[in-house]
C-alpha cells in the first residue's frame, strides 16, 4: 500500500493537469454567456415595478405601456422569484447589436381616470421600472451633493419639488456595452437559468462575436405632438431626440393626454470581460466603512469571548481539581456543608418544563441553522450567483425540506434522553415537523391577505401555495419521520448522575434569573448588529448584498459566542443552586432574537423613513418577525447543545455517590 499512494498520487496529478490543458476552461457560475453579430435582434425582459417606499410590487403591465408585438408572454420563474414576487415579461425593447439607432414604439390611447391615478400614484410612491437585458438589470447614475450614485432600474415618473404636476418618463436613451469576443478554445460552462451550458472548439466560429457586459439607462420625458407620432409605425427610425430641461417640454401625466413612447439604443465597446461583468452591481456604497466595521467588531467580539473563555476555564478547572483531590469522605461533607454547583447533582437533569417543546424547538433549531450555515457556505464559494435570480432562496427552502432529517432525529433524540424512553416519539417527530413551518404558514397568509386586497404580485398565488405544501408534507414530514426513527436506535445518552426523588429548593434570589437571560443577548447581538444592517438594506432598499465571505466570518463567530455564553450562564445559575438550567441554556444565547427585532424596529423608524403606509409597516414587521423566530430557534439551540454538553461533562468528571 506504501508503495500504491505515491503511483496513484502521481497519476491523479498527471489526469488533473492533461484535464486543464486539454479544456483550457474557466467556470462561471450564474447564467451561460450569449455572443451576438452583427445586426441580432436582442430583446429586453420587464420585471415588476417596486418601490422602497411601500414594498408591493406590481406587474409593469399594469400601467398603460406599450405591449409587445405577439403578446405578453411570461418567462419561466424558479420557486425563489415567485416568492419575492418577481414577474419577468417580455418587452417591446428590441435592440439590434451595435445598431446606434433612435426607435419609435407606440402611441398609447387617451388616458382615462384610473390611468392617471394610477400613474400619479406609482410616480409619488418612487416605482422604479426593472428591465432586463441578457440577464443584466438595467442600471442608471445619478449625482446627489458631488457624489455618483449608481441604481438598478429607472423612475416611472417624475414630480418636482413643488408637487405642482405629475410627469411620465416615456423616453429611454440605453447605452450597451459589449465586449468582442473571439472563440479560442475556451470552454466555458455555466449553471444558471439559462440552464447548463458548453462552449467549446466545434462552437468556435459560432461563438465569435460579441458579448454584452453593461446596461445602462438615461430616463427623459418628453411631450411628443400625438398627430405626428401617430404617422409612425412600431420600430420606425427616429432622428436623434435630446432629453429637455424645462419642465414645459415635459410629458404630464393627466386625462385625455395621448403619450408615445421612444427610446434610444448606444452600443459601447469596453474592457470589462463576461465574467466580470457583474462588478459594478455588486459594488456596494460605502464599501470601506462596511469593511472596517466588520473587522472592528470580530476584533471586540473575539477579544472579549476569549475574556470570557480564560476566566470560565480557570474557575471550572479549579473547582474540579479541589473537589477530585478529596477523600470520599470528605466530599460527602462538603456536599452537605458547601454550596454551589456540587448541591444540585440530584437535580441537574430533572425533566424541564414543558420538554416536549423544547425537543422540537432544538430540532427545529437544528434544521434552520444547517440550512443557513450551508447556503452560506455555497454563497462564499461562489455558487449563489446574483445571475440567477432566486437561486438563493430555492436552494434555502430545498435545504430546509431535506435537513427535516436532522430535525428530527435531534428532537427524538434528546427526547430520549429527557425521557429516558423512546414512547411518544412520533408526537415528537410531527411536532418538529410542524412547528416552525407552521409559524411561517400562519404569518405568511397574513401578508398574503393584505398582499392580495393590494394587487401585488409579491403576493403568493393559490397554485403555489400548493405546491409548497406538496413540498413540506411529500418531503420535509417524511423524512422528518425518518430522522425521529433513527433518533430511536441511536445510542442513549446515559446521565452520569441519578436523580432524586423530591426536587431541591431554589433559593431565592435578589433579582429574577429572567433578566440576567436577555441581557446575555447583548453580546451575541455585537456580532450581528453591523452585517444586519446591510443584509437589511439589500432586503428592503434593493441593494445587492455579495459579501459572503464575511457573513460566514460573522456566522463562526455568532456561534462561539452564543455556546461560550449560554455556557457561562448555565454555570453561573448552578452556583447559586438553580437547576432549572435547559430553557435559560437556551434562551441565553436564543435572546438575541429579540434584540434583532428591536433592531429591525429601529431601522424601520430611522433608515427605512421614506416606507409609508400601514400596509408597507406591516409587511416589514411580518417579515422581520419571521426572521427573528429563526434567528431565536438557531441560536438557543445552539446555546442548549453546548449547556448540556457541558453539564453532562461536569457532573462526569468528579465522583458523586
Amino acid at each position: 500500500m506504501e508503495l500504491r499512494k505515491p503511483f496513484f498520487c502521481s497519476w491523479a496529478f498527471l489526469f488533473v493537469v492533461v484535464f486543464v490543458q486539454v479544456t483550457n476552461g474557466f467556470y462561471l457560475p450564474g447564467s451561460y454567456m450569449h455572443t451576438y453579430s452583427n445586426k441580432d435582434p436582442i430583446f429586453a425582459k420587464v420585471n415588476s415595478l417596486t418601490s422602497i417606499e411601500t414594498e408591493l410590487p406590481f406587474s409593469y403591465y399594469s400601467l398603460p405601456y406599450c405591449p409587445p408585438v405577439g403578446g405578453i408572454k411570461k418567462s419561466a420563474e424558479n420557486l425563489g422569484e415567485l416568492l419575492m414576487g418577481d414577474q419577468i415579461d417580455n418587452s417591446p425593447y428590441r435592440f439590434r447589436m451595435n445598431v446606434n439607432e433612435t426607435v419609435y414604439l407606440c402611441t398609447a390611447s387617451p388616458l382615462n381616470e384610473h390611468e392617471v391615478k394610477l400613474l400619479k400614484q406609482r410616480t409619488r410612491d418612487l416605482y422604479q421600472v426593472n428591465m432586463i437585458l441578457d440577464n443584466l438589470p438595467v442600471m442608471r447614475f445619478t449625482n446627489q451633493n458631488g457624489v455618483k450614485i449608481q441604481w438598478t432600474g429607472f423612475p416611472v415618473g417624475y414630480t418636482p419639488p413643488d408637487g405642482s404636476a405629475d410627469y411620465i418618463i416615456n423616453h429611454l436613451k440605453f447605452t450597451v456595452l459589449v465586449h468582442e469576443y473571439e472563440g479560442s478554445g475556451v470552454q466555458i460552462v455555466g449553471t444558471g437559468e439559462e440552464g447548463l451550458g458548453v462552449i467549446s472548439e466545434s462552437d468556435k466560429k459560432k461563438a465569435s462575436g460579441y458579448e454584452i457586459v453593461g446596461f445602462q439607462v438615461v430616463p427623459c420625458s418628453i411631450k411628443y405632438d400625438p398627430e405626428v407620432m401617430t404617422k409612425h409605425k412600431m420600430y420606425d427610425t427616429l432622428s436623434p431626440i435630446n432629453c429637455p430641461t424645462e419642465l414645459e417640454k415635459y410629458q404630464v401625466i393627466r386625462e385625455q393626454e395621448r403619450i408615445s413612447f421612444t427610446y434610444e439604443v448606444e452600443f459601447v465597446k469596453s474592457d470589462i470581460r463576461w465574467p466580470s461583468r457583474w462588478d459594478a452591481y455588486l459594488k456596494m456604497e460605502g464599501s470601506r466603512v462596511h469593511w472596517f466595521s466588520i473587522l472592528n467588531s470580530l476584533m471586540v467580539i473575539s477579544f472579549l469571548a476569549g475574556i470570557v473563555f480564560v476566566i470560565f476555564l480557570r474557575t471550572v478547572r479549579r473547582d474540579l481539581t479541589r473537589y477530585e483531590e478529596l477523600d470520599k469522605e470528605t466530599q460527602a461533607q462538603m456536599n452537605e456543608e458547601l454550596s454551589g454547583w456540587k448541591l444540585v447533582v440530584g437535580d441537574v437533569f430533572r425533566e424541564p418544563y414543558c420538554s416536549k417543546l423544547l425537543c422540537v424547538m432544538v430540532g427545529d433549531g437544528v434544521q434552520i441553522l444547517g440550512m443557513g450555515g450551508v447556503t452560506i457556505v455555497f454563497a462564499a464559494l461562489g455558487f449563489m450567483s446574483p445571475a440567477s435570480r432566486g437561486m438563493l432562496l430555492t436552494g434555502m427552502i430545498l435545504l430546509y425540506l431535506i435537513l427535516g432529517i436532522a430535525a428530527g432525529y435531534v428532537s427524538v433524540r434528546v427526547w430520549r434522553t429527557i425521557k429516558g424512553t423512546a414512547e411518544g416519539w412520533r408526537s415528537v417527530s410531527w411536532s418538529a415537523a410542524c412547528f416552525f413551518p407552521g409559524i411561517a404558514f400562519i404569518i405568511l397568509t397574513v401578508l398574503n391577505f393584505i398582499l392580495w386586497s393590494s394587487n401585488s404580485t409579491g403576493a403568493i398565488p393559490i397554485s403555489l401555495y400548493f405546491e409548497l405544501f406538496f413540498l413540506w408534507f411529500c418531503i420535509s414530514v417524511p423524512l422528518t419521520l425518518i430522522g425521529g426513527f433513527m433518533g430511536t436506535k441511536a445510542q442513549p445518552i446515559e446521565y452520569p448522575v441519578r436523580t432524586n426523588q423530591i426536587p431541591r429548593e431554589i433559593p431565592a434570589r435578589k433579582y429574577p434569573s429572567w433578566l440576567l437571560v436577555l441581557g446575555a443577548g447583548t453580546l451575541p447581538f455585537g456580532t450581528l448588529f453591523i452585517e444586519l444592517f446591510f443584509i437589511l438594506s439589500s432586503i428592503w432598499l434593493g441593494r445587492f448584498y455579495y459579501v459572503f465571505g464575511f457573513l460566514l466570518v460573522v456566522l463562526l463567530l455568532l456561534i462561539i459566542v452564543c455556546a461560550e455564553v449560554s455556557v457561562v450562564l448555565t454555570y453561573m445559575h448552578l452556583c447559586v443552586e438553580d437547576w432549572q438550567w435547559w430553557w435559560k441554556a437556551f434562551f441565553a444565547s436564543g435572546s438575541v432574537a429579540l434584540y434583532v427585532f428591536l433592531y429591525s424596529i429601529n431601522y424601520l423608524v430611522f433608515d427605512l423613513q421614506s416606507l409609508s403606509g400601514p400596509v408597507s409597516a406591516t409587511l416589514y414587521l411580518g417579515y422581520s418577525l419571521l426572521m427573528a423566530i429563526a434567528i431565536m430557534l438557531s441560536t438557543g439551540t445552539i446555546g442548549f447543545l453546548m449547556s448540556f454538553y457541558f453539564v453532562h461533562y461536569l457532573f462526569s468528571s468528579v465522583k458523586i455517590d
